[in-house]
């Protein structure tokens, strides 16, 4: 008799119960269970047999086993070595999946790419993060060395609300402007929180982030660009100009730079960060660079 699917509430209570298994709240783990998610989260990600897929948080697997079904190879990064024999069983029938116990922020993950992996298929990333390193895992995928050619991420609704949020509106900031940057956001589905266990206090969503085609201008520097909207942040409530100062200097000199910058590029001193769209940002990023501000 064939098993019921892993992310079922039954099979999870099931294996939980079978390894005496209970949600670490250090490692931030829940376990979904709720199946119509699980495939909610594999179609977003629009996962074929061309495709090899990163995972972040396997737990017990009930991801990676609607993963493996459809991709070519499944390589899961779990933290958590209580559960690599768990994982061990519960994905015994699926030879394409490879767990790696690292840390995902810790481990050489071009280097365990270029060694498990053939290199001749796409690559995807795809996870139902923990809460608590969410914005870790975000900022390794924007200035990581892998390039993903989508990447699709459960995190909790408020910060997939900062990633898609737009100028003028209440969740825009740095970490909107440097994720758009990159790449086209969207969110693909509402989770109620009600679809894990256990269950978490807040709602969550699955976001995908495709990258985004060549702009027409873009940053000189990626590391100065982030660096730089990073700063215009710093103060939400302060304007650009306070902003400013704060990232250069307030001698004369600086000041009067910052000013004529500011004029050729038609921003007002007085307009607040949250104001600017990030082709905005890329301009002042590349005029702050050309009068020697930015290194």
């Amino acid at each position: 008799m064939q098993q019921p699917a892993i992310g079922t509430r039954t099979r999870t209570l099931g294996i939980l119960n079978q390894y005496h298994l209970s949600a670490k709240k250090s490692l931030g783990q829940n376990f979904l269970d709720d199946l119509q998610v699980l495939e909610g989260i594999v179609n977003a990600a629009d996962v074929t047999d061309q495709d090899d897929v990163v995972e972040i948080g396997p737990g017990i697997g009930a991801l990676t086993e609607q993963l493996a079904q459809r991709a070519h190879q499944v390589l899961a990064f779990e933290i958590d070595q209580n559960l690599i024999p768990v994982l061990a069983e519960t994905l015994a029938d699926y030879q394409n999946v490879t767990i790696i116990n690292q840390d995902f922020l810790q481990a050489n993950v071009p280097a365990i790419l270029q060694h498990e992996l053939d290199g001749q298929h796409q690559l995807k990333a795809v996870a139902n993060l923990p809460y608590y390193i969410t914005k870790p895992i975000l900022m390794n995928f924007l200035k990581g060395a892998v390039r993903f050619e989508t990447i699709v991420l459960m995190m909790q609704k408020e910060v997939a609300n900062r990633l898609v949020a737009q100028p003028n509106s209440h969740d825009y900031g740095a970490l909107s402007v440097m994720t758009q940057y990159l790449y086209r956001v969207e969110i693909a589905l509402e989770v109620n929180k009600h679809s894990f266990i256990p269950a978490p206090k807040v709602d969550s969503a699955v976001v995908k982030l495709t990258p985004q085609g060549e702009r027409p201008e873009a940053a000189y520097s990626q590391t100065a660009f982030f660096s730089f909207v990073h700063g215009c942040f710093m103060h939400r409530r302060k304007t650009l100009w306070n902003n400013l100062q704060s990232i250069f200097d307030k001698q004369p000199a600086t000041k009067t730079t910052m000013q004529q910058v500011l004029a050729t590029v038609g921003i007002a001193p007085s307009v607040r960060p949250q104001a600017l769209g990030v082709e905005q940002f890329i301009t002042l990023t590349n005029e702050f660079h050309k009068v020697g501000l930015l290194q």
